[in-house]
């Protein structure tokens, strides 16, 4: 995303090759703060981001919330097609193209997940059509396109940025959410979307030196000295912590924020 500070902005993960093998990370790191050893199903576990899913499904929370009246039918049904499409789908076609997280999940396995979690998606969408009327159609069409162009890096990667993260992970959802809800927009869910493009475009600055520590880092070292003289030793473990430490902070606020507003529009 322009800021105006380019050369201080750690730039966008550069298009990976299915077939290139995955950076050595640093010694003894992990490749996200909460992913698992390796192991059948904590490959899975680990495949699923579980807390930025959660993030972005708080998003879909948050749009329906705005809706004048919120049909909890409808409210499960985009959170399931948000989850098939983005925690399933997005993870898996994401890991297939590089392998960042290291995992050991076969590839017919990845790519049977990505067809099964869009198919899944766009049915659960086909099915709000016939509640909420053709207004949802557009998101329908647009939702696999952007799944598959960011995480394929499709088009030279012109959608693999930060811009096209937050708008695609951050205010998409919660515009779908609403018109899921309502099948229209209004000016309330577009200033949600605004505020999610923000906050998914601060976790994108977070994220993205977070991983090249854990992932592409295999030496840190360095020092801080501070005015009174006193001396900071710099290595990976000290520069992650206020990365993750606020990547997991946001994560809570979000998922918190959204229990609240479904706490107060359902009960």
């Amino acid at each position: 995303m322009a800021d105006g500070h380019a050369a201080d902005r750690p730039e966008p993960d550069p298009p990976r090759s299915a077939a290139a093998p995955a950076q050595p990370p640093a010694a003894g790191a992990r490749p996200a703060y909460y992913a698992a050893g390796p192991g059948r199903w904590r490959d899975w576990w680990t495949l699923l981001h579980p807390p930025y899913t959660a993030w972005h499904l708080s998003y879909v929370v948050i749009g329906a919330a705005l809706a004048p009246r919120v049909s909890l039918t409808a409210l499960l049904a985009t959170l399931i097609a948000f989850f098939l499409a983005v925690g399933l789908a997005a993870h898996a076609l994401d890991e297939l193209n590089g392998r960042p997280l290291q995992t050991r999940i076969p590839g017919p396995a990845l790519v049977a997940v990505t067809a099964a979690g869009l198919a899944g998606a766009v049915a659960l969408g086909a099915a709000g059509l016939a509640r909420v009327g053709w207004g949802l159609l557009p998101f329908m069409i647009v939702g696999p396109v952007l799944v598959v162009a960011y995480n394929a890096e499709l088009f030279g990667g012109i959608i693999h940025t930060d811009l096209g993260f937050a708008a695609a992970w951050g205010a998409f959802p919660v515009l779908t959410a609403y018109a899921a809800q309502t099948g229209r927009l209004a000016l309330a869910p577009v200033l949600a979307a605004l505020a999610a493009l923000a906050l998914s475009a601060a976790q994108r600055r977070l994220s993205t030196p977070a991983r090249i520590l854990r992932r592409r880092s295999v030496r840190v070292e360095g020092r801080v000295t501070l005015a009174g003289g006193q001396v900071t030793a710099l290595d990976q473990r000290v520069l992650l912590a206020p990365l993750e430490g606020a990547l997991r902070a946001m994560s809570w606020g979000l998922v918190l924020l959204a229990a609240s507003l479904a706490l107060a529009r359902l009960a």
